[in-house]
Formats: structure tokens, C-alpha cells, sequence
């Protein structure tokens, strides 16, 4: 399964027994601790005093809904909600607004921002949970179903579409932060050659048992196994150095001999292999994801040319700013 991630593009999985994280932000601190007393017995509950504050709060972890007040000094709940729609990291978080304001007008500007109700002050208790009970019920479906157009469904690893929302939302975190990216390329040798010989079904199941291996490998959560196409899968590594991705590379190498499969009597070897291309950069605004992929590809290529089941790494760990 693709494991749990929180960043742009992509849906959070279901948290299992941890309760749901609520952000409140409300610059008046009655109904901080009015809607903080209602929520904490059933949900974690995060508090901003304003928008400086919950910006803060966003940089460290995604709530799983938010409770926003709309008249705040500085920058008031609109504004904020509009910010919140436009950056990928946050877009998909559900925003309640909790206000005073009554009129349609103003209801209907928040609805077209983005948010999914409005909770009307004074604020009632049973209205107040009945609300953020929905919406996270309904986010808990949409993210179950959004999880399902990641899955590949033959190897239960991220597909390609998963591979590309990864990809730009690990590559615009490590570019704000400074740190580097590292990718492995893993392709099965000589695949053509195996299904040729053994039949379709016995090549999903070898696809099956590399793809199950490839994830017993990965250590970190962080860490995230695509099923880039057909016989290649695609390991993205953040803040893994050039060193540690080679040495994951090697260790994937020695898993699938491990595995012991035989191929097909014409293959170059009686057992299969995989040949891995590794890369690694430091993201920055001048270069675009798929550099990436093209400097790993580039690297496989190497190590299927000069004759496969080998490891074939760039040298280039950090590229100009």
C-alpha cells in the first residue's frame, strides 16, 4: 500500500484509532476555550489565536479539518481561507467557518473559497459537533476513495499517478527546506523474455512478489514505492544523501536475487535481476521534477547497457542555484 503521506496533491490515509486533528483559529479567547472544551473528549484539538499563529501551526502538521473564525484583525478569515486553497500542502483540508456574520452575501463568498459550512455565533454545542462529525466523515470517504486512484491494482503499490503527486510535492517541501531528493529506478531484466516464456500470469505474480520485496526493503515512512510502469518501479528517497540511496540500492539488488525466481532459458541469467538507476539533486526553483527521473533514467540506462543487474548511480548530487 502507499504509505501515509501528508504533503500537496496527494490525501492523507485514515489516521486507524488516533483521533481526528481539529484546527481552531479565533483571535477571542471565550470561544477558544468554548469550542476547545466541546471538541478536545472526542478529537485533538490545535488552537491559533490568528492567522500568524495558524500559519505556524501548518508548517508542522495538517489538521484534518479547521474552524475558522472570520472577523480577525490583520488578516481576516477569508483571506486566510483563500491562502489555504491555493497551496497544495493545505487545499484539501475542510474549512468551517464560525462566525457572527448572518448574511447571504457573505456566506456565499465563503462557499466559493472553498469552505463546507458555517457554524453561526453564538455557538451551539450540538450544532458545533454534529458539523465537524459530518464534514470529517465525509473526508474520511473522499480520502478513501482518492487513496484507491493511487493504488496499483496488480501490485498494491503507488501508481503512476501517485509517482507524479509524490514527485512535485516532496520536490517543492525540499526545495523550501534545502535538502536533497534521492530516486532509485528498479527494472526487472529481461521481463519481455519472462512473459514470453512463463505466460502473463505467472509475470504478474513475479511483478507481485518483486514489488512486495521492494517494500519489506524500505526502512523510513518517508520513503515511497511507485509502480512507475509496466516492469519499472520508482523509489523516491527524501533527504536521503547519494550514500544511503546506494546503499539501499544494493540491498534491493541482493533482495530479489534472494528471491530466487527462475527465468525464462534464453535470459542472461538463470534467475531474475533487476537493473537500478539512482540520482540524486537538491530541488531549486530552476529545475523541474522530472530532472530528476531523467538523471536516474539516464543512470539505468548505463547499467542495462553494460550488461544488466548491476547498480549505476550519478556522481552530480547537487546541481547550481
Amino acid at each position: 500500500m502507499v504509505k501515509a503521506f501528508i504533503q500537496a496533491g496527494y490525501q492523507q490515509q485514515s489516521r486507524g484509532d488516533s483521533p481526528a486533528k481539529v484546527l481552531v483559529v479565533d483571535d477571542e479567547l471565550t470561544n477558544l476555550r468554548l469550542m476547545g472544551d466541546l471538541l478536545t473528549p472526542h478529537y485533538e484539538v490545535l488552537i491559533a489565536r490568528n492567522v500568524a499563529e495558524a500559519r505556524e501551526v501548518l508548517r508542522k502538521q495538517i489538521p484534518d479539518i479547521l474552524l475558522l473564525d472570520v472577523m480577525m484583525p490583520e488578516v481576516d478569515g477569508f483571506s486566510f481561507c483563500r491562502e489555504i486553497k491555493e497551496n497544495n500542502e493545505t487545499r484539501n483540508i475542510p474549512v468551517i467557518f464560525v462566525t457572527a456574520l448572518s448574511d447571504e452575501v457573505d456566506e456565499l463568498k465563503g462557499l466559493k473559497l472553498g469552505a463546507v459550512d458555517f457554524i453561526h455565533k453564538p455557538i451551539s454545542a450540538p450544532i458545533l459537533l454534529a458539523r465537524v462529525h459530518t464534514h470529517l466523515e465525509l473526508k474520511r470517504r473522499t480520502d478513501m476513495l482518492e487513496q484507491r486512484t493511487l493504488i496499483d491494482a496488480l501490485t498494491g503499490v503507488g501508481n503512476r499517478r501517485a509517482y507524479d503527486l509524490i514527485l512535485e510535492a516532496e520536490w517543492r517541501r525540499l526545495q523550501r527546506k534545502g535538502s536533497c531528493l534521492s530516486m532509485l529506478i528498479v527494472d526487472i531484466d529481461q521481463f519481455k523474455l519472462y512473459n514470453d516464456f512463463f505466460g502473463h500470469r505467472e509475470g504478474d505474480d513475479c511483478l507481485q512478489r518483486i514489488a512486495m520485496r521492494l517494500n519489506q526493503v524500505i526502512g523510513r515512512a518517508s520513503d515511497q514505492l511507485t509502480r512507475y510502469g509496466g516492469e519499472e518501479f520508482a523509489l523516491l528517497l527524501p533527504e536521503t544523501p547519494l550514500p544511503g540511496a546506494m546503499e539501499l540500492a544494493e540491498k534491493v539488488m541482493t533482495h530479489i536475487r534472494e528471491l530466487n525466481i527462475p527465468h525464462a532459458p534464453d535470459a542472461l541469467r538463470d534467475r531474475v535481476t533487476v537493473s537500478i538507476g539512482v540520482a540524486c539533486v537538491y530541488p531549486h526553483k530552476n529545475q523541474s521534477p522530472e530532472s530528476l527521473f531523467m538523471l536516474a533514467d539516464k543512470q539505468l540506462y548505463k547499467a542495462k547497457e553494460t550488461g544488466r543487474d548491476r547498480v549505476c548511480f550519478t556522481k552530480e548530487t547537487r546541481e547550481s542555484q
